[in-house]
């Protein structure tokens, strides 16, 4: 796995949380925590971070890694903002992953093994969504489909049809647009 996710989980620890955590998760899971955004690094590690913050919060570890993609938007967002500012809503963005965003990760990590998505126009504007990945991170792809909401100022409603922990899993996304803040 890319070191840039490691970085964007980070970051979402430290958000959430504070650097103390992280450092405790790093203790706890017996890693040394020196990502860097273009290293590769051992699914394993991912993991091991994952289950020491379930047991530290008592999260399940779907719903853990789903917030940890939703507050890891912004960082990726922030780090490739070229990919992003180009959508108008979460729908649009989303497909731009398989023909636009994943490409350009390819050129800048051309070992990366990125998740392929498909996509399919459902009534009442609902986009399905099949994730397709043998690392089986429906939860983070799941939790960064709601940062991405969070980006376009969208309530993002999510339905796991099937397969959430397999290597496919099948979602229905609608997204509203919210209004504007006042404050």
């Amino acid at each position: 796995m890319k070191g840039v996710i490691f970085n964007a989980v980070e970051d979402a620890v430290v958000d959430l949380y504070s650097e103390d955590v992280w450092d405790d998760l790093l203790d706890a899971a017996n890693l040394d925590g020196h990502y860097t955004s273009l290293g590769e690094y051992d699914d394993a590690e991912l993991l091991s971070l994952v289950t020491a913050a379930c047991e530290m919060t008592g999260h399940q570890p779907d719903e853990l890694v789903k917030i940890l993609g939703r507050h890891a938007f912004p960082h990726l967002a922030g780090r490739y903002p070229e990919l992003v500012d180009g959508a108008d809503d979460t729908h649009a963005f989303l497909r731009r992953v398989n023909d636009i965003i994943h490409p350009e990760v390819l050129k800048l990590h051309p070992d990366a093994k990125p998740p392929e998505f498909e996509f399919e126009d459902l009534p009442h504007n609902v986009l399905r969504i099949t994730y397709k990945s043998e690392r089986r991170l429906g939860a983070l792809a799941e939790g960064l489909i709601l940062g991405a909401g969070d980006r376009f100022n969208e309530d993002v409603q999510i339905t796991v049809v099937s397969g959430m922990g397999d290597a496919i899993t099948v979602f229905d996304v609608k997204a509203t647009k919210l209004a504007p803040s006042s404050v």
